[in-house]
């Protein structure tokens, strides 16, 4: 079974999708701030990181900046699930090597979840 490390602070988007992975057979664990995700994916190097970039504490593109540069985890599959869909915001994405950006206003749950499936399979 694949991990999944869900960072995002929304209690309503993290239930959606916990549900929606869970059903299609991924095992998530979730974090719902920037230094809470850094600290999971040192201890349990998912397969997977869906990363929201508005969080407390710590930026999603903080994030990202750390696990790349100072964690060294170049390899580490990640998609960026934000709200922000500027074409800077995309072109940031690139810079850190995520696999997909997506945009929740244009992905439902179901299609987010196929993209993962994609992925990972």
């Amino acid at each position: 079974m694949k991990n999944i490390l869900l960072v995002e602070d929304d209690s309503f988007l993290i239930d959606i999708y916990t549900k929606q992975l869970t059903v299609a057979g991924f095992n998530v664990t979730v974090a719902s701030d920037g230094q809470m995700a850094i600290n999971k994916i040192k201890e349990l190097s998912p397969d997977l990181v869906m990363l929201d970039i508005i969080l407390p504490k710590i930026s999603g593109w903080e994030v990202l900046r750390i696990v790349r540069e100072e964690l060294n985890l170049k390899d580490l599959k990640i998609i960026v699930l934000s709200a922000l869909s500027q074409k800077e915001d995309l072109e940031k994405g690139s810079i850190y090597n995520i696999v997909k950006y997506l945009t929740k206003t244009e992905n439902t749950p179901s299609q987010i979840t196929e993209e993962v499936k994609k992925i990972l399979n």
